[in-house]
């Protein structure tokens, strides 16, 4: 057994599932204070901001305890090849998770500061960024647990969208701005907002990214894409008022 060449293999296969472990531990934090704090945007909720930052405490320790537990995987086993893609993608995905929760806290953080300011009307495309940033996040971690490359490109697709809603709410706030200067402190609040949503969902396209990088070792950054199917934002729309 001591003579075993096939142990330190296992030990690697083992010491990496905990990696996994660990990662989608961090990834359902950071989850979970998207939505918390997205849903704060709309229920002018001015209490989410703490609870946001309690969870991003713990979403900085995890990526703590990832990064010493890819250092030491790679210290020890010096993986090769899809090993080591492995390795690597884990602790990037880790980093953009932490940013994640980052973006977050500051869309908690305005949530806050816009509760507390001139009423703003209605403006949809800000809940359809938060719909589509939330659901490209959710199909990046989908399918970095499936490694599900089509799904992946799929994301990579989607943030041209997020993208032009945020160019057409930044000439709608401009106009509200211009009409009446009241509305100009929950204008730039939104535009913080919209600013953090559209981050998020970049940094959910690098997941995917790192999901292709994973599987088949290319890159594909910087690439160009084809333009994907619509989400169903009425669908989408409807679940997130529920």
């Amino acid at each position: 057994m001591m003579n075993d060449p096939k142990r330190p293999r296992r030990r690697f296969h083992d010491e990496l599932d905990q990696l996994q472990e660990r990662l989608m531990t961090m990834a359902h934090r950071a989850e979970a204070m998207v939505e918390m704090a997205i849903e704060a945007v709309a229920e002018k909720d001015s209490g989410a901001s703490k609870v946001v930052r309690r969870h991003d405490e713990d979403v900085d320790t995890l990526e703590i305890e990832i990064d010493e537990r890819v250092t030491e995987l790679l210290a020890l086993h010096q993986p090769m090849a899809s090993d080591l893609r492995k390795v690597i993608s884990a602790l990037k995905v880790a980093n953009d998770l932490e940013r994640v929760g980052d973006h977050a806290v500051n869309i908690a953080r305005a949530a806050k500061r816009l509760s507390r300011a001139p009423a703003l009307p209605t403006i949809i495309e800000v809940s359809e960024m938060g719909v589509i940033a939330r659901r490209m996040l959710a199909d990046s971690l989908n399918c970095y647990v499936s490694r599900d490359t089509e799904l992946a490109i799929h994301v990579c697709q989607t943030d041209d969208k997020v993208d032009a809603l945020r160019h057409s709410l930044y000439r709608i706030l401009l106009t509200h701005m211009m009409e009446d200067p009241s509305k100009i402190s929950g204008a730039l609040e939104l535009l913080r907002i919209s600013q953090s949503i559209e981050r998020i969902a970049d940094l959910a396209t690098n997941v995917a990214e790192d999901v292709v990088f994973m599987v088949e070792g290319q890159s594909m950054k910087h690439g160009r894409v084809d333009t994907p199917p619509d989400y169903d934002l009425d669908r989408e729309s409807e679940a997130a008022r529920d």
